[in-house]
């Protein structure tokens, strides 16, 4: 399908699922979120390590998205969020990657490596193996970074890692849109 056949911009495997989730499941959640940041003139920075770049590419699946989308970090290994993200070595050795004080750290040092107003960064276990009893699979850390203002929280998904991985993809867009409300 070509571009010029298709007037909202909407890849041929976005129209139809990305992820595992349909058009309707998350189209009008981006199409929202690149509303948004063109109207403010910011950008959009992600960190990702459960995901391992799924919300990088659901934003740029939509076309244009160059107006508003900056760039994404993968920072699956520890090693990576130290390195790319700046996370101290310290909060992932006290706290665990998969802790509040590291998403934070994460969103922040996306928008400090980037030329982003705005950031989301997620950190999670999504199985099936590396869950704990303190940490069960599903648990995912998320944080946003808008304008300064950082924000954080936990959420416990049920399913197996794509799902876990999916809704991931589906809560950061969600809640970023309703935090930028």
């Amino acid at each position: 399908m070509l571009e010029q056949d298709n007037p909202q911009g909407v890849s041929q495997s976005s129209a139809r699922e990305l992820f595992g989730l349909s058009s309707e499941q998350l189209e009008p959640h981006l199409r929202r979120l690149a509303d948004t940041l063109k109207t403010r003139r910011w950008m959009l920075t992600t960190a990702e390590s459960c995901t391992g770049g799924m919300i990088a590419a659901a934003c740029t699946d939509l076309a244009g998205s160059s107006d508003w989308f900056e760039r994404g970090f993968v920072s699956y290994g520890n090693a990576a969020k130290t390195d790319m993200l700046g996370v101290p070595g310290m909060l992932i050795l006290l706290h665990g990657a998969v802790s509040e004080p590291v998403v934070r750290a994460m969103a922040t040092g996306a928008v400090l490596r980037s030329q982003a107003q705005v950031s989301i960064a997620v950190t999670g276990v999504a199985g099936p193996g590396g869950g704990t009893e303190a940490k069960p699979v599903g648990t995912v850390w998320f944080g946003w970074q808008v304008d300064g203002a950082l924000h954080s929280e936990v959420v416990h998904f049920v399913g197996d890692r794509a799902t876990v991985r999916t809704e991931t993809l589906r809560h950061a867009i969600v809640r970023l849109n309703e935090l930028m409300a």
